[in-house]
């Protein structure tokens, strides 16, 4: 039974178990204005609670026109970062909700994937699973690594998170091809925070530019590819075999964006021909990553737990992010801090 001074209360519905941060920070973000409510409750507890709920958080949950039907007094359905693939937006459209993700460039969130993918990079170029059978081995100056130098890294998909990679590669010394669908589009004032101060035009950041046709060219120059694209009904199984046939061999695969853009087969395939050098992944094809999977066999793949966007800095600032916009839709007033996409 709903108390009537409830109906003062502004819900706020976070799904599921994962990225626990993005609720702890967001409920202590909000601890001074009570009447803003956090939840979080199990992914199967959602469709019988979604009802009560104004805003929504979706996390790793799917939202079909039959969830989104029950969702009686939802204003607002956001990703606590920018993926909302798993949203039918139509139906969202059609029941009059609007559906909306946190901007990476103001967070921090495409600076903590940038990161990661640098990580990733270097994890695989020294080594790093044979360093730690050389520590247990008791060996010394044994594996040899390589160096980012000299490296030509194709960004595929040069959107926040392509940019910032961009600019903390440049001083490695390495080469930057990158792809995108549309050059034309991307904004500096939107989009690009401080890159052109400190870094000059998006087209310094970029030795060689293509578009999405361009590919598999950009895939056979390159010593190392990064996925950073967005995950929709053109790029799933972008990474496949045909394109990893194309890449030089012995060279590295990271993906930091989602673990649909690879072909799973594809990439299985290539690991264990030797034709691929590497695999550097934060997002896997089912998640969470199956502990048991044939690919962890691999002395050359590295996988995290999707954590590339998990740093205290970017959570805060997105935690501070719902939570104003919770307040402002408490209050009545236009929403800031988020892209709506309906």
């Amino acid at each position: 039974m709903i108390d009537k001074d409830e109906k003062k209360i502004t819900r706020v519905l976070f799904c599921g178990p994962h990225f626990p941060a993005s609720h702890t920070y967001t409920r202590e973000y909000l601890k001074e204005f009570p009447f803003v409510q956090v939840d979080d409750v199990p992914l199967d507890d959602v469709p019988g609670v979604i009802q009560n709920y104004n805003i929504c958080i979706v996390k790793t949950m799917k939202f079909d026109s039959n969830l989104l039907s029950r969702a009686e007094k939802m204003k607002l359905i956001m990703q606590y970062g920018v993926g909302l693939e798993g949203v039918d937006i139509d139906s969202a459209t059609k029941f009059g909700i609007k559906v909306a993700r946190i901007p990476s460039h103001v967070t921090g969130n495409a600076a903590s994937c940038a990161e990661m993918a640098i990580y990733l990079m270097l994890g695989l170029l020294r080594k790093q699973n044979e360093m730690q059978i050389a520590i247990k081995q008791r060996k010394l100056g044994d594996p040899i690594g390589d160096t980012l130098l000299g490296k030509t890294v194709f960004i595929l998909g040069f959107g926040n998170i392509g940019i910032d990679l961009a600019k903390r590669l440049r001083p490695f010394g390495v080469k930057i091809i990158a792809t995108k669908r549309s050059w034309a589009t991307h904004s500096l004032v939107s989009c690009l925070s401080n890159v052109s101060v400190q870094n000059g035009p998006v087209n310094d950041l970029v030795d060689e530019k293509g578009g999405h046709e361009d590919i598999h060219k950009f895939a056979s120059k390159a010593d190392i590819v990064v996925c950073c694209l967005c995950l929709n009904s053109d790029t799933v199984g972008v990474v496949n075999k045909p394109f990893i046939s194309l890449m030089r061999k012995g060279s590295l695969l990271v993906n930091i964006a989602r673990g649909g853009l690879l072909d799973y087969e594809a990439v299985s395939y290539y690991l264990e021909s030797g034709h691929l050098g590497g695999l550097g992944i934060d997002v896997a094809w089912t998640e969470p990553f199956d502990p048991d999977d044939p690919i962890l066999k691999f002395s050359n793949v590295l996988v995290t737990p999707h954590v590339a966007g998990v740093t205290d800095y970017s959570h805060r600032s997105m935690s501070k992010v719902v939570g104003d916009v919770a307040i402002q839709l408490h209050e009545g007033r236009p929403l800031t801090g988020i892209e709506v996409v309906n």
